[in-house]
């Protein structure tokens, strides 16, 4: 059986003092920008946390990451900055299946991805460059420049 640490069930904030954030707020970004990224309710990712997350009474909020990698801003009630943090994500590791291609293909659905150069490309061991030797299409394709030749394996990693 392999086990895995689990993921904190609620992020809970404190002031500089070590008090509860009561109402602060978590403001999420794509990584690097200002552009707004959905955290989620709980696992099954359906249910999106209003952007910023309100922290509760304790200073506690549930949030579950999509695929891709957030810029973080905590502020407290009144909208002073407490702290950034860029580059969060929820696996960094996480390697898909292999995907094996048929002569001259040039694109490929994988599994869902943050957009941006977050994703690993191996091609029969060797790692492919990010717009050079693909590009991101969307979060759940990639497109080759060139055709790859049938019976190359093709993975992916979340950086």
């Amino acid at each position: 059986m392999t086990t895995t640490l689990s993921p904190s069930p609620k992020l809970q904030f404190f002031t500089a003092a070590g008090v509860p954030l009561v109402g602060g707020k978590l403001f999420t970004y794509a990584s690097g920008t200002t552009t707004p990224l959905a955290t989620y309710t709980d696992s099954t990712g359906t249910t999106a946390n209003a952007n910023p997350v309100i922290l509760d009474s304790r200073g506690e909020a549930n949030v579950w990451l999509g695929p891709s990698r957030y810029t973080w801003l905590l502020k407290d009630s009144l909208d002073n900055l407490i702290w950034t943090a860029a580059g969060v994500n929820s696996s960094p590791s996480a390697q898909s299946t292999p995907i094996i291609a048929v002569a001259s293909q040039t694109v490929f659905t994988v599994q869902e991805y943050g957009l941006g150069g977050y994703l690993m490309v191996i091609v029969d061991g060797i790692v492919k460059e990010f717009n050079y030797d693909y590009t991101e299409t969307n979060t759940t394709t990639i497109t080759f420049t060139t055709g790859l030749t049938a019976g190359q394996r093709v993975v992916t990693r979340m950086l």
